[in-house]
């Protein structure tokens, strides 16, 4: 279908921001008349809109785990869709936990929400958000739309999954946050985009020099992420037809340049490559 494309709405790993950076991480996929969103990092609502999405028309969320700058936009998204004239149920997919995430900001919004259905006769909130918490496998199957998800290695957290859409003969597949996961090569195999994490090398060590907890924050990084080579790797492994690179870390190092990414992922890859940036469109033709 002519129109479809897939938007990097935030970039960066790590839910901290700074002055003139990107945003953390967030998705919009669009194909076969779906909005679909994955993962709700701060500041998803505004790269929605500033990529000429009405709000109110999101139908379907995705979110890979639990991580804070995966989900902490999930409440204030929906209620500012719904503050926008949100009349159409919305149906978000979630590993464990999610409902109480939902529940929560509900919760902490109650005077806000019931004020509104009072005084502006809006519908409530509550009833227009059906949430679905899943494991690995099948997801979603309407029509010609089918998602599935396959557990990633991202300690500590258990349940964090790669998503993969399929539409009408063309397969995207985000990573989500992971180490080197040799399986997901499987699961990506041919596909027409893989969007993957990414870290690089230099970019980590001058990260984990600034900050106060610095060891114990390059454990993480480490154990929990994959190395820009070994993206390559993987990529090169599943035979995908284009690698895009997203979450990055660090993405907002000066001293880490596009060609800097480029370098890392060309020791094991030679296809198609880009290296995302906020608000990056990739447009998704009959192959992708």
């Amino acid at each position: 279908m002519s129109g479809d494309r897939l938007v990097l709405l935030g970039t960066k790993g790590g839910p901290a921001i700074r002055p003139g950076g990107p945003s953390p991480t967030a998705s919009l996929l669009e194909i076969g008349g779906r909005r679909i969103v994955i993962d709700c990092g701060l500041g998803v609502a505004r790269g929605l809109v500033d990529a000429g999405v009405a709000l109110p028309r999101i139908d379907l969320i995705f979110i890979t785990h639990l991580h804070s700058d995966h989900v902490l936009e999930l409440g204030p998204l929906l209620h500012t869709a719904w503050t926008a004239g949100l009349a159409q149920r919305v149906r978000v997919f979630g590993p464990p936990g999610t409902r109480a995430v939902w529940d929560g900001f509900c919760q902490s919004m109650t005077f806000d929400i019931e004020l509104r259905i009072i005084d502006e006769g809006r519908p409530d909130l509550r009833d227009l958000v059906m949430i679905e918490e899943r494991g690995e496998g099948p997801v979603l199957g309407e029509g010609d739309l089918g998602v599935e998800a396959l557990r990633v290695d991202h300690p500590p957290v258990d349940d964090c999954f790669a998503l993969k859409f399929v539409f009408g003969g063309r397969s995207i597949v985000f990573s989500a946050d992971t180490a080197y996961f040799p399986p997901l090569a499987d699961f990506a195999r041919e596909a027409d985009i893989l969007v993957h994490e990414a870290m690089h090398p230099a970019g980590v060590d001058r990260l984990v020099a600034r900050t106060g907890n610095g060891a114990r924050l390059r454990d993480h990084l480490m154990a929990s992420h994959t190395l820009a080579a070994d993206v390559g790797r993987l990529a090169a492994s599943a035979q995908v037809r284009h690698l895009v690179l997203n979450h990055l870390v660090p993405a907002d190092d000066p001293e880490i340049t596009n060609q800097s990414w480029v370098e890392e992922v060309r020791k094991h890859w030679a296809g198609p490559l880009t290296v995302g940036t906020d608000g990056l469109e990739i447009a998704l033709s009959g192959n992708a």
